[in-house]
């Protein structure tokens, strides 16, 4: 038992001297570089404002917003907290579903308020309309339902809006009340190069 112990003690210290070997011969990686200012965009930056209409259908065959995890709380919670919905939903010029598309807003949404129907949005927006056609806007923030306008932060994005910052407003243009299908009016600003 003694010399399997001290087998075993010599076989460890070995791999953890070969290891830290290996580790100190190789080459060092930086983790980060400082760059000069000049390797940022030139010019000045752009103010954008875009306006579209977001569709999430919660119902029927062609639902774009689906629960995909609930907490053991969700369908007893007055908040349904703990919902988890993943969405892929249509963007238009105007608030008809047939009305010229612009993109799709790609993500999620949570419950995430015990008290209060509020929402942690965490969405893409990839338009598709020709001039931004393969840009995003990335938005990250709380949406408190029951308020009739809400803000939300843009955290990012790529193509067009590379560097983006600004934020998004939404206002509630049409509520199911039944199946909880809706059209949300947004109003983005949104600052990039």
């Amino acid at each position: 038992m003694a010399n399997n112990l001290i087998s075993t003690s010599t076989a460890a210290t070995t791999f953890i001297v070969v290891l830290l070997s290996l580790l100190l011969a190789g080459k060092s990686q930086t983790f980060s570089t400082s760059l000069r200012r000049t390797a940022m965009p030139r010019g000045k930056q752009n103010l954008t404002h875009l306006h579209f209409f977001y569709h999430n259908v919660v119902g029927g065959p062609n639902a774009t917003a689906i629960r995909v995890a609930e907490a053991p709380i969700t369908n007893t919670s007055a908040t349904g907290f703990g919902a988890v919905i993943m969405v892929d939903n249509l963007l238009t010029v105007g608030p008809e579903p047939n009305s010229t598309r612009v993109g799709r807003a790609q993500g999620m949404y949570a419950s995430a308020d015990l008290n209060n129907m509020s929402f942690m949005m965490v969405h893409n927006y990839v338009f598709d309309e020709e001039r931004y056609n393969g840009s995003t806007l990335s938005i990250l923030g709380r949406n408190p339902l029951m308020s009739p306008v809400r803000e939300f932060p843009v955290i990012g994005g790529s193509g067009v809006f590379r560097f983006a910052r600004g934020y998004a407003e939404a206002r509630t243009y049409f509520l199911n009340a039944t199946n909880r299908d809706a059209i949300v009016e947004y109003n983005i600003y949104v600052l990039h190069y």
